[in-house]
């Protein structure tokens, strides 16, 4: 059909370019042609599929073999693979609603923190597409978690209104939520006609996982690369394939959507994304700030722009989201939306780096955990470039997980990192260290020979150029978009009230007046 229609627009072009002038050349009639299709794709708003897992660092795209994704390689080949996908924040509810907003985690007001209430004199994507005419909806994990009822002033989550009544029986640790079902009964409700945003939200691959449920799937553990800041152990390898499973499960009914819209004849005009909120949910990933976390696995399709088997090195921010959808829609993108649209790399058709000029990204922490005195934040922002990385902890004296006494909450609880700890009871401290130590003000890191961020090279002479320049580049980026970190108003961030269930049981409070005993390490 394109093929036939390509011909079609070719002949039209050739026939309007004879009557002035000479022949057109067949070359120049296909390249007119596709311009002519491109535009008129453009003209006629497109859907909207934003998928996105919770906790999901790995794609088997990216050569993660222990994991299977073929759904999202698909996409990815059919598509664009982005090879430096950020977020903003590395924690779901800050990251999630950074891409809603399209702001930088510190300039979304109490949504920079986790457990708060939603501010909704924030403009975010899905209430401005609904405003347009879209049919709005959600099925899974939206913004999350907080409040955005009773005192948000909101009758649904931010991503939007809720589809989560098809179920769907699975093992223990997978949510029952036949999210594929749900999208089919999402678009029974819109309109004709009525061009939709929807929100796949899966809660997987989230803790809790049934213990030794990769492996009992068939999962082989020789297959897993365990990161050095591990100890290579059979509890951590089967720890890692219980994440994998779930990873599969969430790429599983990313292929039902999908493959609903190819049938129904939507898909090509649905501009999808694939992604995660923030990294896996294991020590040293989660939360905090190395490479491992806020890098995020995306994958986006939009057939009737883009041709596909494009691998795009910009690097694209998860705030770079919401002005992407707000653009292909023909949507006003707010003045206070600090994100980019890169509806410019669908345009483009071509790997590698369609603009130079998106080569770094800034992220950063906040009061997003508990178990720390006074139940303070760990505060501290991060530029990542093709070649470096270079974090400044505002806070190092502060223990970056969470304080030992209260157990490390800031780091969900699991068979490796009980391993890791009991490792450290044994005097084995090498990879307590690694996840769960004390960091220095400063830290730097030369990616290209340490991916893994294990060497600070932040006090190496022959790196203190490099350094002073990162530094200077993210303190022009955090005055520029008025970071009150570094503006001097950083206490604002722990001033946001905390309204999660859980703050009288992990509390410092709590612990100071003796009636919750964690273990202690």
């Amino acid at each position: 059909m394109k093929n036939l229609i390509l011909l079609l627009c070719a002949v039209i072009a050739t026939s309007t370019y004879r009557q002035e002038t000479k022949p057109l050349p067949v070359k120049l009639a296909i390249e007119m042609a596709e311009t002519f299709v491109v535009n008129a794709a453009l003209k006629k708003r497109p859907n909207i599929l934003f998928a996105i897992a919770d906790d999901m660092s790995h794609a088997s795209a990216y050569g993660h073999n222990w994991v299977s994704t073929p759904h999202f390689d698909k996409l990815a080949s059919e598509g664009i693979l982005f090879k430096n996908a950020f977020t903003s924040s590395p924690k779901c509810a800050p990251s999630r609603a950074s891409t809603l907003g399209g702001r930088h985690f510190w300039q979304m007001k109490a949504a920079s923190c986790h457990w708060n209430v939603w501010p909704n004199e924030l403009k975010i994507y899905t209430d401005l597409l609904a405003e347009a005419g879209y049919h709005v909806g959600l099925t899974g994990k939206g913004w999350g978690p907080g409040e955005y009822k009773k005192r948000g002033g909101r009758v649904h989550n931010p991503a939007g209104k809720a589809y989560n009544t098809q179920k769907k029986k699975t093992q223990v640790g997978i949510s029952d939520n036949n999210y594929s079902g749900n999208f089919k009964e999402f678009l029974k409700k819109r309109k004709l006609g009525q061009p939709f945003c929807f929100w796949y939200g899966a809660r997987e691959p989230h803790r809790g996982y049934a213990a030794g449920s990769g492996i009992r799937s068939g999962l082989d553990p020789k297959t897993v690369k365990v990161p050095s800041y591990y100890p290579d152990h059979a509890d951590v390898r089967s720890d890692l394939l219980d994440y994998a499973l779930e990873v599969n499960w969430f790429d599983k009914h990313l292929g039902e959507i999908v493959e609903y819209l190819r049938e129904i004849g939507e898909l090509d005009n649905t501009l999808i994304i694939a992604t995660s909120d923030n990294g896996a949910p294991f020590p040293r990933i989660k939360g905090q700030i190395y490479d491992e976390d806020f890098r995020l696995p995306m994958a986006a399709r939009w057939g009737a722009v883009h041709k596909g088997g494009a691998v795009v090195e910009d690097f694209v921010n998860n705030i770079d989201i919401g002005p992407t959808f707000l653009d292909a829609a023909g949507v006003e993108i707010p003045e206070e939306m600090s994100g980019r649209s890169f509806v410019d790399i669908f345009k483009a058709n071509r790997s590698g780096f369609v603009d130079p000029k998106r080569d770094f990204v800034c992220v950063g922490r906040e009061n997003q955990d508990l178990g720390r005195e006074g139940d303070l934040g760990y505060p501290v922002r991060a530029i990542r470039t093709r070649d470096y990385l270079y974090v400044h902890n505002f806070a190092p004296d502060r223990w970056p997980a969470g304080n030992p006494e209260t157990g490390f909450t800031n780091c969900d609880s699991s068979p490796t990192k009980n391993l890791i700890l009991k490792l450290h009871k044994e005097s084995n401290s090498q990879y307590f260290e690694a996840n769960f130590g004390k960091r220095s003000q400063e830290q730097l890191f030369e990616l290209s020979v340490d991916s893994e961020c294990m060497k600070n090279l932040a006090q190496n002479p022959e790196y203190s150029k490099i350094k002073k320049e990162l530094w200077e580049q993210l303190k022009t980026t955090l005055i520029d978009t008025k970071d009150p970190r570094i503006l001097g108003n950083g206490k604002v961030f722990d001033d946001y009230e905390y309204i999660g269930s859980d703050k009288a049981q992990h509390s410092w409070k709590a612990y100071i007046e003796g009636w919750w005993k964690p273990q202690r390490y």
